[in-house]
């Protein structure tokens, strides 16, 4: 069984900066005229390929629920399930991805793999598919520049260790340690073997609880023994969509 987790339980702050209240909406669900113009629209068709697709979700939840309910397909809505994330103002990015693993492990069988990516993405099909189509663990990266204030950096360590670095501040960031190579994270990742995730996924719970998502990430990819039963792959296109200028971007490459 293929599984994908997306996460979209984020507030969308500076998306609906300077918005009015009644006006702000989660950014995933944004669209000018059409609704297949949306975010989660153009990520559900990347994912159909999958027997069961986990949305995580929280601020404007209900919206949620009623866009998929209204604007997907009958056979895509049945793929799906989505799970509230009651923490998604006080507890960091890592509370939903253990919710959605947490789902995932808990209600499903004979799980070959779980693929999670951010539901603010936008990323080209002929990338995304050389992720899908991987037969291991994946990490990505994307060929922007690396600005501390918005980069998550994924470096390679002496050894060949994978190593993430994100100040969730928007500030500097600082390396203290010799490294091989250093990218700007593609935010998207594959995990193969569903005891080490588990493992990961209730170290976070226990210990780690406020961390972002890359507290499981990182501790993952630490359990993961053998650096040959990792992949790492370049996104072509890739844009985090955090305001409505990156919205248009975005919409101008889908009419391309």
């Amino acid at each position: 069984m293929k599984i994908v987790i997306i996460g979209v339980a984020g507030v969308s702050s500076r998306f609906n900066k300077d918005i009015p209240e009644e006006d702000k909406i989660l950014k995933c669900l944004y669209y000018e005229e059409n609704p297949q113009d949306s975010l989660i629209y153009h990520m559900l068709e990347k994912v159909s390929y999958a027997d069961k697709i986990v949305i995580v979700g929280g601020y404007k939840y209900d919206d949620l629920v009623d866009y998929i309910n209204h604007n997907i397909s009958k056979e895509l809505q049945d793929k799906i399930v989505t799970v509230y994330n009651d923490h998604f103002s006080d507890l960091s990015s890592g509370y939903s991805l253990y919710l959605g693993i947490k789902e995932a492990l808990d209600n499903f069988n004979n799980i070959d793999e779980i693929l999670f990516v951010e539901g603010d993405l936008d990323i080209d099909s002929e990338s995304f598919n050389k992720v899908v189509f991987s037969d291991k663990n994946v990490l990505t990266f994307n060929y922007d520049p690396i600005y501390s204030n918005k980069a998550v950096v994924l470096y390679v360590g002496a050894n060949d260790e994978y190593h993430y670095l994100f100040n969730s501040d928007h500030g500097l960031l600082e390396l203290n340690e010799p490294f091989k190579a250093i990218f700007n994270s593609g935010q998207t990742w594959k995990f193969k073997d569903m005891d080490l995730l588990k493992a990961a996924n209730d170290n976070f719970y226990e210990n780690i609880i406020e961390d972002t998502n890359l507290g499981i990430i990182q501790k993952y990819f630490d359990l993961v023994e053998n650096a040959s039963e990792i992949e790492i792959i370049g996104l072509k296109h890739w844009v985090n969509c955090n305001t409505r200028e990156d919205y248009k971007l975005i919409k101008n490459y889908w009419e391309k």
